[in-house]
């Protein structure tokens, strides 16, 4: 247990040495909400949305940034460097097995996501007055489950890639889907219903995070007769469950 401490000790530094993963996903979501939250018009209600303001429906958005970045490009790029270094090869020999070495590295990037989390929707509340979940605990399920759906698929990248290059760019794709259908790049409330339907299941499930951070924003980026919450939840972990089952599968340590 005390190597095991000190191994995410290490992988915890390591992290923090690279800045930009640092920047982008812990920082940068809280650092994307107060600049679009400088814009004026974006802090004006609006009829169409229920007297929602536009900033208060794409917060969630703004969190999955961090969510996507540390699942799908920064844990599957430094397993893949680890493996094309012979690390975890080198490590196979030790009493410090490489399972560990992946399990400190989920933990770190984990911990990441949480503080990106909270640092998010503390600012939000405290200078775009952007009220915290309204539903907690169902937020919290849905930030977990989410999230472990997003890593159970950067893991199956992470399982196959020979390098950390071949990662980095199996990595962007991954993000670019993701985060389109998550509405980063044109507003789920724009979305025709069938990129909003599709957008419900698609990890890490911005709608269900939606809609348990505001009951009003979930109405207006939901489809008529969306997905249950729950329904989206159990979908969520299927998918964490499958990917991460065929991830441990096909999962090279060489």
């Amino acid at each position: 247990m005390r190597a095991f401490r000190k191994m995410v000790k290490v992988e915890t530094r390591l992290f923090l040495r690279d800045s930009a993963t640092v920047v982008f996903g812990v920082l940068f979501p809280a650092g994307l909400l107060l600049g679009l939250g400088a814009i004026p018009a974006l802090r004006e209600s609006s009829p169409e949305t229920g007297g929602l303001r536009a900033i208060d429906i794409w917060a969630p958005t703004a969190l999955v940034f961090g969510m996507v970045m540390i699942a799908v490009q920064h844990v599957p790029s430094v397993i893949s460097t680890y493996r094309e270094r012979g690390i975890l090869r080198r490590l196979s020999t030790t009493p410090a097995h490489p399972r560990s070495v992946l399990l400190a590295q989920m933990i770190v990037a984990f911990a990441s996501v949480v503080v990106s989390a909270a640092l998010m929707a503390f600012l939000a509340w405290a200078v775009l007055d952007i009220a915290p979940p309204e539903r907690p605990l169902e937020f919290v399920v849905a930030f977990i489950v989410g999230y472990a759906a997003l890593l159970g698929l950067g893991m199956i990248s992470a399982a196959v890639v020979r390098t950390s290059s071949a990662a980095n760019q199996v990595g962007t794709l991954l993000f670019v889907a993701l985060m389109f259908f998550g509405g980063a790049f044109l507003p789920r409330a724009l979305m025709p219903d069938v990129l909003r339907e599709v957008g419900e299941v698609i990890p890490p499930g911005l709608q269900a995070l939606t809609a348990a951070w505001s009951a009003e924003a979930g109405e207006v980026t939901a489809t008529a007769g969306g997905q249950p919450f729950w329904l989206q939840i159990a979908v969520m972990a299927g998918i964490a469950v499958t990917a991460s089952a065929v991830a441990a599968k096909l999962f090279r340590w060489e």
